[in-house]
């Protein structure tokens, strides 16, 4: 029973700390003078990412075997894996239960503008910019997925390349500017000086670093109680690790968006999600390249096939400016046929 209670108090908390991040992350890109999109792309997904590229780099390095350093490789495929379908699937249910609220404060007669389901999620501009980063994601996950079918003398050196192609898509982000239009009300009052006009810099810095201390610890004791329960619910070691254990340590992007689509921030929500995933495409895979095998077997590959499945069907749907919030739900569909595919693979 206390694994439960613990495991609610730790989503409270993870949700709390995370209301506090973005808010705090939000000053911190005025601050930074980076683009709005920025804050989502780069500074909120490296501060929720961070926990997980903190797991892998343990695992790989400090692993006594190599069955105990293959728990980093997955990690750092389940994560693209959780996003890409998870994450994007409750920001789209998210989206769908906004509108409909609207739809009824609004009362009888015409919807408002933005209040229809099938309404596209933002611009042409919006959904070219969301475009760009599948595009990006999409080949190095490719390369990173094959590099796992095959074996060579200087395969690890080419974890190097993965920090590489993160790094130019660090710069892409931070040169963009803020050139994108404005979303959403203006900068909430900093939670730590919530009188101030305009907050101190220590005091969002405090702020930054002391939610992302509390996210970590509580997403590192929420995984712990899904290993204790799954047992308890009679899922094997194996099932945990590949079907929960993913989706708890992306619990943080998941309550950013949540927050940012309650906030009507929507386009932040949508660029924390693909910010982070370029993160785990790129370094948690450079580092078990480098310090592992870096050797697929049926269940990593088919975690691979699934996440690169779903970002098709969204490069799809954005290319075309098509993304709804009922086609954005549909990606949590995705994680439904990896845990049905999961069935035969691990019996």
């Amino acid at each position: 029973m206390i694994h439960f209670v613990l495991l609610i108090v730790c989503a409270v908390a993870i949700y709390l700390s995370c209301e506090w991040f973005v808010n705090a992350v939000e000053w911190l890109g005025e601050r930074l003078d980076v683009g709005k999109m920025a804050v989502g792309t780069i500074l909120a997904a490296f501060g929720t990412a961070l926990p997980e590229s903190v797991v892998t780099l343990v695992a790989v390095t400090t692993g006594a075997t190599d069955e105990a350093k293959d728990v980093g490789v997955g990690a750092a495929m389940g994560g693209p894996l959780a996003l890409s379908t998870i994450a994007y699937g409750v920001t789209g249910a998210m989206l769908m239960l906004k509108r409909r609220r609207e739809r009824i404060a609004a009362g009888p007669g015409p919807t408002p503008a933005g209040a229809r389901h099938e309404e596209a999620l933002g611009s042409a501009a919006d959904m070219k910019r969301l475009a760009k980063d599948q595009q990006w994601f999409l080949p190095i996950f490719a390369v990173k997925v094959a590099l796992g079918l095959v074996a060579f003398a200087f395969k690890p050196v080419l974890g190097l390349l993965f920090f590489a192609a993160y790094a130019v898509y660090f710069w892409r982000e931070i040169r963009g500017g803020d050139d994108d239009e404005d979303e959403g009300p203006d900068l909430e009052p900093l939670k730590f000086q919530p009188k101030a006009a305009s907050p101190s810099t220590w005091a969002v810095a405090a702020q930054t670093a002391l939610t992302l201390v509390v996210i970590f610890f509580a997403s590192q004791l929420f995984v712990k109680q899904l290993d204790a329960i799954g047992p308890m619910l009679g899922l094997s070691a194996a099932v945990t690790a590949l079907l929960l254990s993913p989706v708890a340590t992306e619990l943080p992007e998941v309550m950013n968006a949540v927050i940012w689509v309650r906030q009507g921030k929507t386009q932040l929500a949508l660029a924390n999600i693909s910010g982070a995933m370029m993160i785990q495409a790129t370094v948690p895979s450079g580092l078990g390249l480098l310090f592992t095998r870096w050797d697929f077997d049926a269940a990593l590959l088919w975690s691979g096939l699934i996440t690169m499945a779903a970002i098709v069907y969204l490069l799809m749907t954005m290319r075309g400016h098509r993304l709804t919030p009922a086609r954005l739900t549909v990606a949590a569909g995705f994680y439904v046929v990896f845990a049905l595919g999961l069935i035969p693979i691990l019996v």
